[in-house]
């Protein structure tokens, strides 16, 4: 793996909580118009946001923040009934302009590098598949990214993380569908309504799991990655 020339840490850290094991794994895009535009700010102590990695698009990685301390790149964010995500996980910040400054596809490089570095992260922190997630996926109300482009399919290839194959996707009422969007993980309405909060959790999974279509409705093939993955939790 490429080391970046650029050796800046972001003093944007601070400790974990005492005895919080780190068992997640969250992947990121930057979002800024250029690399030095995100490295700066990840860098700035004035804007309170930092990752512990930084993988350019030319593959290149930046070592910013410590794994053992807590960086600030997940803010308010909830998984599996915990919040403050931060507190439990390593975060990797991966450039690309984002939707706001021209979302594009993550090159191959830039993938070469992900993949070595989660394995790493992998092989010396207990984070199970169910876990490596998307910044959306913890915060469906504020984030998009990485984003529908980012390939998961890849990385779960490569053993990191999750990547469903179509089963069933029989119809189901919005009571069963939050139950389920509940097992896999994300904080979601508990109410029996399709209403617009459902929504926009069922777009972080779409984003995540179904990126051929991101608009919030529980479609057949949204339903038949559901059901693939509830049936890869059963057997993890």
């Amino acid at each position: 793996m490429r080391q970046a020339s650029d050796r800046r840490t972001s003093p944007n850290a601070d400790e974990r909580p005492p005895g919080c094991a780190i068992d997640t794994l969250i992947l990121h895009y930057t979002g800024m118009p250029s690399a030095a535009a995100a490295l700066a700010r990840l860098c700035d102590p004035a804007a309170k946001v930092s990752a512990h990695y930084l993988i350019d698009e030319d593959g290149a990685l930046r070592a910013l923040v410590p794994e053992s301390r807590r960086a600030w790149h997940a803010g308010v964010s909830a998984w599996q009934g915990g919040t403050g995500l931060n507190d439990r996980s390593i975060g990797i910040e991966l450039v690309n302009p984002g939707h706001e400054w021209g979302y594009r596809p993550f090159p191959d490089v830039q993938y070469a590098a992900c993949i070595e570095l989660c394995r790493a992260l992998l092989e010396r922190w207990p984070i199970p598949p169910r876990r490596v997630l998307a910044h959306s996926d913890v915060a469906p109300a504020r984030k998009q990214d990485p984003g529908e482009l980012f390939d998961w399919a890849r990385l779960a290839a490569a053993g990191i993380g999750l990547w469903p194959q179509p089963a069933a996707g029989r119809p189901r009422s919005p009571a069963q569908l939050q139950d389920e969007l509940a097992r896999v993980g994300y904080a979601v309405p508990r109410h029996g309504r399709l209403d617009a909060a459902t929504r926009c959790v069922l777009t972080a999974f779409q984003r995540h799991f179904r990126p051929e279509r991101i608009d919030g409705a529980p479609d057949r093939e949204t339903l038949a990655r559901l059901d693939g993955l509830l049936e890869l939790l059963e057997d993890a």
